[in-house]
């Protein structure tokens, strides 16, 4: 089950430097908001698939649950909850706006994850 896999860990690496780059340097009404939501996802994936051998669907369903309960999270105000308003990194990691359009986002990405594992997965038997 503990697998160290270069080839995913990669992948989330690069993944997060495009994070930090759209975090940074991009305030739009696309890429941030929308691609920036749907690549966290397949960063997530990728990086529990660096160290965990486990299927795609439990991996997969378990990336798509977290972000969906950081996004209810967010519709309860958590961050405000916790006292954490005034903390820049929370309200990064936690969000502050609950939105339904970043959950349909989040299931968009890991469709892309299950259709692209899959095949992988087929070439890989020829």
């Amino acid at each position: 089950m503990l697998k160290f896999h270069k080839g995913y860990f990669i992948a989330a690496f690069l993944l997060f430097i495009t994070e930090i780059i759209i975090a940074l340097y991009l305030h739009d009404g696309l890429i941030r908001p929308y691609i920036g939501d749907f690549l966290v996802v397949i960063l997530l994936y990728c990086f529990v698939k660096s160290f965990f051998n486990l299927p795609v669907l439990l991996t997969a369903g378990g990336v798509l649950l977290f972000a969906y309960s950081v996004e209810v999270s967010q519709y309860f105000h958590l961050v405000k909850v916790l006292g954490l308003q005034h903390s820049r990194l929370a309200k990064i990691l936690l969000g502050t706006s609950f939105s339904l359009m970043d959950m349909v986002v989040y299931t968009l990405g890991i469709v892309l994850i299950i259709v692209a594992e899959n095949l992988r997965l087929s070439l890989k038997k020829f």
